[in-house]
């Protein structure tokens, strides 16, 4: 009976043995990935512009005046018509020529008319007209007002502390209200400044055949600093901290892994951004999308290239 004790002993040992020696299985944690695409830093031209508003003007507007007493016979203009330098403008006939038109049309040889032609001494365009047909006139009196084509600018008003950037000589875009770009240059500057705004005027001389009113208001942009050939990238790669002193990128260092990288900025137009140091390759991938909140080191699975 001691026997079987002992033998009964011995097989619990055993079983007691071989349940606790089985190996524990241990559970991997799965690495997570952040779906995100890709861009490369471009070596390219960047400028950061300033605009300040202006509005159009005639610089030079001529007012047709009569070079006779008489009864305007014919009008050729109205208002807002685009004329050009010797176009009749005004037929006027004296009165002397009205009383005696009934011989003239009984004597073939009888020449006199009396009629005087105005014409138009420079081209532009037509911005007043007070006389009509039928009106009578004095000798020197006002016609109409032709605005020199030629004479039209914009009046750039440029707070005095930056009047730097708006030296004469200098290349500058008009942004119409419509959108239109036109190029335009700063032709000179007036003596004066603006005693409530502080604001100085420039002319601006657009660079277009295009026939724009007066009194137009508009955007000038004037390039503030700009670099020729320079690590351009979107700005959606760059990541700040809360105070916005400190920028990073993240860099894919193989397709699966992306680090952080800090860098320095410089000039911000758009959505583009110059990053002035450190110096990236054009194969050094930087993350555009999906960046926001990722670690220092961090998994990212590539879903554009």
């Amino acid at each position: 009976m001691s026997n079987f004790r002992k033998l009964l002993a011995i097989a619990i040992l055993i079983h007691l043995t071989g349940c606790s020696s089985s190996p524990k299985k241990t559970e991997e944690t799965p690495k997570v990935s952040t779906p995100v695409t890709v861009t490369s830093v471009e070596n390219t031209a960047i400028s950061e512009m300033i605009s300040f508003n202006a509005v159009s003007q005639y610089q030079r507007k001529n007012a047709v005046k009569s070079t006779i007493n008489g009864y305007i016979e014919r009008s050729f203009v109205n208002q807002g018509d685009i004329v050009h330098a010797g176009k009749p403008l005004y037929s006027i006939k004296t009165k002397e020529g009205e009383a005696l038109s009934k011989y003239a049309a009984k004597d073939s040889s009888f020449k006199f008319t009396g009629k005087v032609t105005i014409v138009a001494p420079v081209n532009g365009i037509v911005v007043e007209a007070t006389k009509q047909t039928n009106d009578y006139v004095s000798d020197g009196e006002q016609l109409c007002v032709i605005a020199d084509q030629s004479s039209f600018v914009f009046l750039l008003n440029v707070p005095f502390e930056q009047n730097k950037y708006a030296s004469p000589g200098r290349s500058c875009t008009i942004l119409l209200p419509d959108a239109i770009l036109l190029n335009g240059t700063i032709s000179g500057k007036l003596s004066t400044v603006d005693p409530v705004s502080q604001t100085q005027s420039y002319i601006v001389k657009p660079i277009t055949s295009a026939v724009l009113p007066e009194n137009l208001s508009v955007l000038v942009q004037i390039s503030k600093s700009s670099k020729e050939n320079t690590q351009v990238i979107n700005k959606t790669c760059v990541l700040s901290d809360e105070t916005m002193e400190n920028f990073w990128v993240m860099k894919l260092i193989n397709d699966t892994t992306a680090v952080k990288v800090v860098i320095k900025t410089g000039i911000a137009v758009g959505n583009k951004i110059e990053i002035l140091s450190p110096a990236f390759t054009p194969n050094d991938r930087l993350i555009n999308t999906g960046n926001y909140g990722l670690a220092d080191t961090a998994f990212v699975n590539i879903i554009q290239p």
